[in-house]
């Protein structure tokens, strides 16, 4: 089968050659991007008299026939025809003859992918800040379930100080609220039409871009037809703001995980986020976010290998922008599925508040208390940071914790400690007197979860 660009050409590849080539196996994905792009300059062009109006209305009809057939899978792509493109002209010229052949005037492969792409990712990065959405309010929901329910903060993976568990889940909020503002600011360059930047000069044709622009809903044209055709910073921009997206789920997840275990027992995730094992009977593993966490590692090597592939690309198009494409297309599945998956397991996550509390008892996660408690008495935080240290150390030899000292040895320290050392050392007292502006108060807590809906 001649190739439709093969004029130049008077030999023939093998077969094997072609395949590599070729980019139909991933670049369908984009067959309804290419017939909407595709509408937009058919009209473009019988209205600007490029080609006649009883043209453009015969090809415009064909395009709408294989709209039709896209959606209904009831179209078979070949390498032969190498690329969507390729593939669509050649099944269009069946539909309607060599008529169809005036769609490529004034334009060339080089915007035609472009603008799919744009296409392609304007309307899929829509669809995950939905769901980042969904996500979000979640969040908030269950936070405000466990406002009032304590569990051991964390630094160094060592019991810390006492926290609402409703904080901790406030702060992957915060955490994915600028994941979406990064999303949403994004779409600003994702909103941009190549085409009509034809090849990488632009045409000589009479074409009107900003009529093409407004059919196809894009915000602007590219200023500049080298830029056009060779920009591919808005997909990089939208696998680096992935990239850190995934990475704040896989560290949720990574908690998730600890959570499960037998060693600390806070959470306990549904059937439907477990699997079981093939030879040990009792076994119940949180897969979902294991494999979450695991996928964060395919993002980020989808942007490292766009960057790769970008780092040397002389102006305008090179057949090394063929690999912009499967990286974009993977991103956006795991990132859409990750996030439905991690909404619906937070859910229905059930939460083992009892045994969260009681974690905080027998610890030295109070420390802080007592240390604070002496410098509320005038003695200098510092001095009471040693003194506080040299008495855990001793209870630590002991075998008890602070709130097991009597008051005697208290006093025998400093005669500044009274017996309310005892109700400051209690957990959900630390936790209650942390209200300074974004602590883990509970009424602190609360206002986060206010402000949320708000912004929900």
């Amino acid at each position: 089968m001649a190739k439709l660009w093969g004029g130049r050409f008077d030999g023939k590849n093998e077969a094997w050659i072609d395949a590599f080539g070729a980019s139909i196996p991933f670049d369908q994905k984009l067959a309804k991007q290419d017939i909407i792009g595709s509408l937009a300059h058919v009209k473009m062009l019988g209205a600007t008299g490029i080609i006649t109006t009883e043209e453009a209305s015969e090809i415009t009809k064909g395009l709408n026939i294989l709209a039709e057939k896209v959606a209904n899978n009831e179209v078979t792509f070949t390498i032969e025809n190498e690329d969507i493109h390729l593939n669509l002209e050649k099944m269009l010229t069946d539909e309607i003859g060599l008529v169809a052949g005036n769609l490529h005037t004034a334009r060339s492969r080089n915007d035609q992918v472009a603008t799919d792409m744009h296409l392609y990712l304007k309307e899929h990065v829509q669809d995950i800040i939905e769901k980042m959405t969904d996500f979000r309010r979640v969040l908030v929901e269950k936070a405000e379930e466990h406002v009032e329910t304590i569990m051991p903060g964390y630094t160094h993976l060592q019991h810390a100080q006492p926290i609402s568990f409703g904080h901790h889940l406030m702060a992957y909020y915060g955490m994915l609220s600028r994941d979406q503002a990064r999303l949403e600011e994004s779409l600003k360059r994702i909103d941009l039409s190549p085409l009509g930047s034809a090849a990488l000069a632009g045409t000589t044709f009479p074409i009107d871009r900003f009529m093409t622009t407004e059919e196809l809903g894009f915000a602007a044209p590219y200023n500049n037809s080298l830029d056009g055709v060779s920009d591919r910073d808005f997909i990089l921009e939208f696998l680096s703001n992935s990239s850190i997206l995934m990475m704040h789920l896989s560290r949720f997840c990574e908690e998730i995980i600890l959570w499960c275990s037998n060693e600390f027992k806070f959470v306990e995730l549904t059937d439907t986020f477990s699997t079981g094992s093939s030879i040990m009977p009792q076994k119940k593993n949180p897969d979902m976010a294991e494999l979450i966490r695991g996928k964060s590692g395919r993002v980020f090597g989808d942007l490292i290998g766009l960057l790769t592939v970008m780092k040397g690309l002389p102006l305008a198009y090179n057949k090394d922008l063929q690999e912009d494409k499967e990286g974009m297309f993977d991103t956006v599945h795991t990132v859409a599925t990750s996030l439905e998956i991690m909404t619906g397991m937070i859910a229905t996550m059930s939460v083992n508040t009892i045994h969260m509390a009681e974690s905080t008892e027998k610890d030295f996660s109070n420390a802080t208390e007592l240390a604070d408690y002496l410098a509320t008495r005038g003695i200098p935080f510092r001095q009471a940071h040693e003194i506080v240290g040299k008495l855990v150390l001793d209870c630590t030899q002991k075998g008890i914790y602070l709130q097991d000292v009597p008051l005697e040895e208290y006093q025998a320290i400093t005669p500044l400690i009274e017996v309310d050392i005892y109700d400051t050392l209690a957990s959900k007292t630390a936790v209650i007197r942390r209200h300074s502006f974004g602590g883990t108060g509970f009424d602190q807590v609360k206002a986060q979860i206010d402000l949320a809906k708000k912004e929900l």
